[in-house]
């Protein structure tokens, strides 16, 4: 199938070079000259494992191109794919201009029947709206669709290529059977694609996501019960997740969640439930609990060493989760603006974030070159983002590099009592 993709963001690209991966004629389309030239050439404008070596591969076989041109893209496409940016407004609401403007060159270069798929995580009714502006300029056949993406960074090749399911609003049979047929490779393997209406399926995602991030702030209020009464929310979170109704994933605890869905997607289910009459309490109260936790390391640093004029803090990790670069809403981001408002330095070791974490946080903290590097001289170290890097270091050559060894376990990765046995005094979630 001819394949336009609109946006050369993270989502757009492990859509488009997946999508030509089993053999679709792809191509991506994005505004920013710099962006295409660096896709055109072979280089990722993102950290994602697996998708180089797919961009290789298919550029290679001549099945995925880059462009500026929109207008010709979507002329020569039969499915066109909205993967733009919905960034969070000024009340949290999800911004939707860059999709009705993309929704709008679509209209003025329709040249038949499409199919115009909404992969952005966008409010129930946008594809109404879609719809709507492509109909003001274009009064023939086509459909809008949606197909929100479920990919987590990370392991977002394995979630295209081997979902829990695929979901797909569709309005008619011919949109339903062009859909299916693009997904049958992956369906042949036994993943799921699921058919439903539109509203629903824009609602899916949003709901999803609200609940993944419900599961993670209901465990953190439960280490905070953990602390106060010398239990471990890690045997708590087992014996819980041994519960089929329940599951293990997702109960984790720790310093609170991050990234470009979780944090975004909560807000924006909260203000369209508002604008549709309905109070989301417990989706509230997830938020609030988020917020909260991004707090809690540096409460327990502060409880510890008292006044922090002076100190150094050693932060191990700084994207909001190992396997990628992203720094949006990161915890790393909270704890370091905190300590540096109390008069401490900050020294900071991430395997692949650096480059990110000095466009949100400059040169207010020192970067260094490894894990061991960050901890000399520190006065409390804080295990921040848990990456593999960091399970099994020489810990007693942090102990001795150290100031004052003191550990705040924000992942709970390590084993209380081995810490304590090398000479840390160690703090965890919970988990102490």
């Amino acid at each position: 199938m001819k394949i336009c993709v609109v946006g050369s963001g993270y989502v757009g690209l492990v859509v488009g070079i997946c999508l030509a991966n089993y053999g679709n004629d792809v191509v991506c389309v994005d505004k920013d000259e710099n962006k295409i030239s660096l896709l055109k050439s072979g280089k990722l404008p993102i950290y994602e494992p697996g998708l180089d070596d797919l961009l290789e591969l298919n550029q290679k076989e001549g099945r995925i191109t880059f462009t500026t041109d929109l207008p010709e893209a979507v002329r020569n496409s039969e499915i066109i794919f909205l993967a733009v940016g919905t960034p969070p407004g000024k009340n949290h609401e999800a911004d939707l201009s860059a999709v009705r403007a993309v929704a709008e060159v679509i209209g003025k270069n329709m040249n038949g029947y499409k199919v115009v798929v909404n992969k952005s995580t966008v409010p129930v009714g946008t594809a109404d709206e879609v719809k709507k502006i492509i109909s003001s300029h274009y009064d023939g056949e086509f459909d809008v669709v949606s197909n929100p993406e479920f990919l987590r960074e990370g392991s977002a090749v394995r979630d295209f290529t081997v979902p829990d399911r695929i979901v797909v609003g569709v309005e008619s049979e011919r949109a339903r059977k062009i859909m299916h047929s693009l997904y049958k490779s992956i369906e042949r393997t036994g993943r799921p694609v699921f058919f439903c209406d539109v509203r629903s399926a824009e609602i899916i995602k949003y709901a999803s996501n609200a609940f993944l991030a419900t599961k993670i702030s209901f465990i953190n209020e439960i280490a905070l019960l953990c602390d106060a009464t010398g239990a471990d929310v890690k045997k708590v979170a087992k014996g819980m997740g041994l519960d089929t109704r329940i599951g293990p994933r997702f109960l984790n605890a720790g310093i609170g969640y991050g990234g470009s869905c979780f944090p975004k997607d909560v807000q924006a289910l909260i203000v369209t439930g508002k604008q549709h009459g309905v109070d989301f309490k417990i989706i509230k109260a997830t938020e609030e609990v988020n917020a909260r936790q991004k707090e809690i390391a540096f409460r327990k640093i502060k409880e510890s060493l008292g006044d922090l004029s002076g100190k150094k803090v050693a932060l191990w990790g700084l994207s909001f989760k190992p396997k990628t670069d992203d720094m949006r809403d990161a915890p790393s981001i909270v704890i370091a603006n905190k300590l540096l408002e109390e008069g401490a330095s900050v020294s900071a070791f991430d395997p692949v974030a650096i480059n990110e974490a000095r466009k949100v946080l400059g040169d207010r903290i020192t970067y260094a070159s490894s894990a061991y590097e960050a901890a000399v001289d520190a006065d409390a170290l804080v295990l921040v983002t848990e990456w593999d890097e960091f399970r099994n270091l020489d810990f007693k050559r942090v102990v001795e590099s150290m100031r004052n060894p003191l550990l705040i376990d924000g992942r709970n990765i390590y084993d209380p009592q081995e810490m304590r046995a090398f000479g840390f005094n160690y703090i965890g979630i919970g988990h102490n």
